[in-house]
């Protein structure tokens, strides 16, 4: 298993960081792992939803399906995915008022046999593009 862990505190309140994170159409304006919604962007939050997503680690593409595990407004978005070779992938991000700023907290986990050959590029990596997410996000809500 590889876990890994991005904090950041964005001057904006919640409810905007929350539009932008949640906002599926600018996605990858600020995802630095998302490269495309292969059946469509989600179109509605709620737990048990599903959707598709291809994204890029490491310089490898990969298809993730995921599926929405937490889901609680301006507050925690939680979902799991199955990506290729075995490997499942998890994404938290808590986001935590703080006045007219917000902390954001973006934390992954990625399991699976594949992932014990690379852990330790696949965190420098994951940790990487977390950082580059949040720098991006912060930067289209500031």
């Amino acid at each position: 298993m590889a876990e890994v862990s991005a904090e950041a505190r964005i001057e904006a309140p919640a409810e905007k960081v929350w539009a932008q994170l949640t906002d599926f159409s600018s996605y990858g304006e600020w995802n630095a792992t998302h490269t495309s919604f292969p059946k469509g962007a989600p179109t509605t939050l709620e737990v048990g939803g599903t959707f598709a997503e291809n994204m890029k680690l490491m310089g490898f593409p990969a298809e993730v399906s995921w599926t929405i595990e937490d889901l609680e407004s301006e507050r925690t978005l939680a979902i799991k995915g199955k990506g290729p070779m075995g490997v499942t992938v998890g994404t938290r991000y808590t986001l935590s008022p703080e006045g007219d700023a917000t902390n954001v907290r973006i934390d992954g986990e990625f399991t699976g046999a594949a992932v014990s050959l690379m852990a330790g590029k696949l965190k420098d990596s994951a940790t990487a593009a977390l950082d580059e997410s949040l720098r991006k996000l912060a930067g289209l809500v500031t």
